[in-house]
Formats: structure tokens, sequence, C-alpha cells
């Protein structure tokens, strides 16, 4: 296939969704894919084999998920558009307000509709100030037990999202404690708990017994069903970005550009200052650099077992998870098509995009 292009690899997928369900058996937690970070539809139908249905970010997330992912399509938006709310409800099984004022605001339009509400417990694990649901004056989500117990009759859950990237179970742990201290009482009264995504438990050495006891547990003393949301944990080491080396120069380094950029195709990685992942190996130090005009269009540097020319091709590994959601037309650049490895080995095209899409997305 003609570079760039996503690879999806299921071989590399059915690890992470195999431990979702064992999760899923052991702790009674429900699992439901994070679209905001991964919505490529082509490989739905083997991850909902093994997850509970979708949650999302906007009306487009949750009509994907109802169009396309068997179970469950809850419903989250930070703030819900009066023009929209109607084809939301259509296409949810829950709704889940950001505020007390979204809440109050629909509650006539959602009254009949399983309703829930975003907390925010003021702790995180996140390391980026941009992406801390909990940072200072944070929209995201109700803060205050007062304030939320005047409309707890009106909802039946709550969405606590702030883990972000934790690895670390006993952080959890203790977060999680905090929640009960501080909301306890408003737990009591609810009939489900999402816990939201960010919990790093399909990676290596992840402590799952332990999570799975935790979760068991809070379900268990305060009588709700528990959602998790998982997206990086989903789909993390399933999908590399294959490219390929157009020119090579040195200038103090040696240099490679590839067809590809990383503002384009990776922007995640540009936005939180992160190198781009490849299994290194040798002695040949070599910056891969994208085709755009941005200076900072920089993959990162590798140590690779040979010197690069013009028509190697490289893998950069771990392309899936706030990658492809964020793709986008910048400078004109190729987008990558999307490719599926089927766990027979088989690789088959999903998706090209043509100069027709390019133009489609302007005016």
């Amino acid at each position: 296939m003609q570079t760039p292009y996503y690879l999806i690899d299921k071989s590399r997928l059915l690890p992470n969704m195999e431990k979702i369900a064992w999760l899923r058996a052991q702790s009674g937690a429900k699992s439901l894919l994070a679209l905001k970070c991964f919505a490529t539809w082509s490989v739905f139908d083997i991850m909902s084999e093994y997850m509970d249905g979708t949650t999302s970010s906007s009306l487009f997330e949750v009509k994907l998920g109802r169009e396309k992912f068997p179970g469950e399509t809850h419903a989250y938006s930070v703030a819900w558009a009066p023009h929209e709310i109607d084809e939301v409800l259509a296409s949810s099984d829950k709704v889940i307000f950001n505020t007390v004022q979204q809440l109050q605001r629909f509650e006539t339009a959602s009254r009949g509709h399983m309703r829930g509400l975003r907390v925010n417990p003021g702790v995180s694990t996140s390391s980026f100030d941009l992406a801390d649901p909990a940072r200072p004056f944070s929209r995201l989500g109700e803060h205050d037990p007062e304030g939320i117990e005047p409309v707890a009759e009106l909802i039946s859950g709550f969405m606590f999202h702030n883990n972000c990237e934790n690895a670390d179970f006993d952080r959890f742990d203790a977060m999680l404690g905090l929640i009960e201290q501080r909301f306890g009482s408003l737990i009591r009264r609810m009939d489900w708990i999402s816990l939201g995504g960010g919990i790093h438990f399909t990676g290596e050495g992840y402590p799952l017994d332990r999570l799975s006891e935790r979760l068991k547990r809070f379900a268990g003393e305060n009588e709700v069903q528990v959602y998790l949301e998982p997206g990086e944990a989903a789909i993390t080491n399933s999908t590399t970005l294959e490219v390929t080396v157009l020119d090579t120069l040195y200038n103090g380094k040696n240099l490679a550009i590839v067809d590809s950029s990383i503002e384009a195709h990776m922007l995640d990685l540009l936005i939180y200052r992160e190198s781009a992942k490849m299994n290194e190996s040798g002695d040949k130090q070599w910056m891969i650099c994208g085709k755009s005009c941005l200076a900072g269009d920089i993959f990162g540097e590798f140590r690779l077992p040979k010197d690069l020319e013009p028509g190697d091709r490289l893998s950069l590994q771990d392309a899936a998870g706030y990658t492809m959601v964020k793709k986008n037309w910048f400078n004109g650049v190729q987008m990558p098509a999307i490719a599926v490895r089927d766990l027979d080995g088989t690789e088959r095209l999903v998706r090209g995009f043509t100069y027709d899409d390019f133009a489609a997305a302007l005016s």
C-alpha cells in the first residue's frame, strides 16, 4: 500500500480487549469506548465483542456510537446546544450533563430519559495543565456537593473523569477514596457511576486483580453499576503510522523527511511536546521530520540499525489514540489512509483519501 497510512493490527488490539473483558467478568464494571480518543469504526466489529458500548463528547460522536457500535450509547458534552438536544436524546441511552444549569435547562426535554451529571472531585493525575480536569477554574463538571444535592432526584448517575494516563493503581485507589469521602452520600442515591477513562489498566504489569477487587467493592458498598470509559487503554500499542523517507540531509544532525506530518497526523504529540515512538535498535542517530512547512514538524530522534535513504519505510508506533481523531489537512499533506491487519495476517485498505476529500473539507 502507498504510504502514509495508519495500520490497525487486530492481533495487537486483541490483548487489550481480553483484559477489558476479564475486568468486566471479575468486577462487574462495564466498559464503554471513549470515542474522543478513538473512533475508527472499521474495527468496531471486534471491539464490540468485548466492550459494552460507547461514550461521547459531542452529538456527532453520539450518532456514530449509536450507528456503528452495538450496546449502550452514553451522551456527554461539555455543553449541549438547544438545537441538538432532541437528536442527542434520540440517539442515546443515557445523557450526561456537565452542569446543574444544563440539567435544569433541558429538564423538560430530557424528562423520561436516563440522566446523569458530571462531578469534578478536584483531584486528578494529569501532569499537563492543559489536560487537567481539576485545574483551577475548571469548567468540567460540578464540584460542590451542596450545589448538586437539590437536583439529585432528577438524575440516576454521576460521571467522574479525573484520571489521565494513570498507571498507578495506588493513586487511583486513593483518589477514589477521596471521591467516596466527599460525595458518598450522593453516590449512594444513584443507580450508576462512571469513573471515566484515563486508567491505564491494560499496560504491562498493571495489577488488574487489585483494580477488579476495588471496583467490585465500590459497586457493592454503594449499590451502583460501575462504568469505565477506556480510550487509550482500549487501543494502546495496536496501531502504527506507516511512512516513507522522501529525502535526507545533514545539518549538524542526520535528518530524514518523511511523507507525513506530526502536526497533521499525530497532533497530540506536538501539543504535549512528546516524541513519537519507534522500535529502536542500532547506533545510527536520525531525526525523523515531517514534510509540512512548520519548522518544528519533527517526530523525534531515534537510533536505527542503518543510515536512512529515500524510499526506506518506517513504522511509528502507538499511533491510534488521540491521533486519528485529530488528523487534519494542514499544508494539504496527503491524509494517511486507514488499513487493517486481520487476525489471519491479511492486510486490507479500508479507507483512502483524495484531493476531493481535501477540497470538500473547505469551501
